[in-house]
């Protein structure tokens, strides 16, 4: 499959989609399927209610409202990041979608009509039984049998194979996938596949539909790291008794920024990014996994046999 070139970690329109994605996860009912980022985010809104209690009564027992800002943004933005991650992630396989469809849409197509003649038709508009022609040069509009003549057909764009291949008309080489290039010659395909189950429909379906639930490996870990948060909120909450005993005035602000530099924020935050970086990393190789399971069982294979 022919790797998008512009789907790359810098592209432009990949980071604003992937920002705007970084403030919709916000939502709590997205967040709480990451225990540990739901629990930072709960702590961002309790400082900003601290925020806006300082900011209206003038209260500084609590330390001035520039430090808990600095808090506050410093917390905001871990939330940010860890939605980033997982938003850049998953937009670099809608964009691998989004340049496959494109690549099915804009293909030109030279059409036979019943009368002999040929016009110019876009891709999406050939039905099956429709009949078209390419030369060299072309890119194969839709999977069909070849009917007429011989080529050479370069198919890396699907198999990643970079030799040439000949299909013909007869045998069992004259089936032609869409997205394919002539190289030389002229051939004759009579459209077989309906539409929306072309070969690059199947492809799209696949990158589309890939499977985000979390592997078996991922919920023990999420479980673990959730274990260790729950150890740290007990910790963090019994210094407030101690330091009431020894009269040490420890500031809200103090807690919350060491009760999230003690949870695994950072793991916290990536992990629900791994798999989905792993199955792109996979789709730019030419594999396309349908699972982050597939991701883990693919890391236990050592010999692979191919008929």
């Amino acid at each position: 499959m022919k790797r998008n070139k512009n789907n790359s970690l810098f592209d432009p329109v990949l980071l604003r989609r992937s920002l705007r994605a970084s403030f919709t996860k916000l939502d709590p009912r997205q967040m709480i399927k990451n225990p540990i980022m739901f629990t930072v985010e709960a702590v961002t809104f309790a400082m900003l209610l601290l925020i806006v209690r300082i900011a209206v009564t003038g209260d500084t027992s609590q330390g001035s409202l520039l430090y808990n800002l600095v808090i506050f943004a410093v917390l905001l933005l871990t939330v940010l990041f860890a939605n980033f991650a997982e938003a850049i992630a998953e937009a670099r396989g809608r964009a691998q979608a989004d340049s496959l469809r494109k690549t099915r849409e804009e293909t030109p197509a030279k059409r036979i009509k019943p009368d002999g003649q040929s016009h110019i038709v876009s891709s999406s508009e050939l039905k099956q039984g429709d009949l078209f022609e390419c030369v060299a040069g072309d890119t194969v509009a839709a999977d069909g049998e070849i009917v007429e003549g011989l080529a050479s057909i370069d198919e890396s764009a699907i198999t990643g194979e970079s030799a040439p291949v000949i299909r013909e008309a007869g045998g069992d080489k004259s089936s032609v996938t869409g997205g394919t290039k002539v190289l030389s010659d002229r051939i004759l395909v009579k459209v077989t596949a309906r539409p929306g189950e072309s070969f690059l429909d199947r492809m799209i379906a696949l990158v589309e539909g890939s499977s985000r639930q979390k592997t078996p490996n991922e919920i023990a870990l999420t479980i673990l790291l959730a274990g260790f948060t729950l150890v740290f909120v007990i910790v963090c909450a019994t210094l407030k008794p101690f330091a009431d005993y020894v009269g040490a005035n420890i500031t809200v602000a103090a807690f919350i920024s060491l009760f999230v530099c003690l949870i695994p924020t950072t793991i916290g935050g990536l992990l629900s990014a791994i798999g989905i970086a792993g199955m792109d990393r996979a789709l730019r190789a030419n594999v396309i996994t349908k699972s982050g399971k597939a991701i883990e069982t693919a890391g236990d294979i050592d010999t692979l046999l191919l008929d």
